[in-house]
This record gives structure tokens, C-alpha cells and sequence, in this order.
């Protein structure tokens, strides 16, 4: 991720992300991969659900804390 300020994945949403979605879908990733999609506090709710409907859905995590834990890893 940039240091640009993160923008919400739901369509023509360009709001300010403030959670990551993280997913995969078994048929296509391996299972320790992570896809992400952002979603701001209005969408979070409705990507979550949309993802977890289909069971791709994996972890909701603040953006502050994935930033950390991505450059504590780094």
C-alpha cells in the first residue's frame, strides 16, 4: 500500500478506508493468501457480508493496525 490515503472499495464510494477486508477464494488462492478490499465505516458492513456469503472472507482488521502489522513485518 501507498502512503496515499486509502479509498473505499464499494463502487463510486471515495470515502476514506477505514477498515481492510482481508479474503481469498479457495478455488483460485492458496490458503495462507490474502486479497484485501477497503472499506470505509458506511461499507464495511455490506462487503463483509457480500464476501462472507461466499465464504471469503477471513479477517476485519482497522487500517491502522494492518499498516502497522504489514510494516512491522516488513
Amino acid at each position: 500500500m501507498s502512503d496515499e490515503t486509502p479509498i473505499c472499495s464499494a463502487k463510486g464510494c471515495r470515502t476514506a478506508a477505514v477498515w481492510v477486508l482481508a479474503w481469498n477464494n479457495p478455488k483460485v488462492h492458496t490458503p495462507e493468501r490474502r486479497k484485501t478490499w477497503l472499506a470505509c465505516e458506511e461499507h464495511r458492513e455490506h462487503l463483509s457480508q457480500f464476501l462472507g456469503v461466499r465464504g471469503f472472507l477471513k479477517d476485519v482488521v482497522r487500517f491502522e493496525e494492518w499498516r502497522a502489522a504489514e510494516e512491522a513485518g516488513a
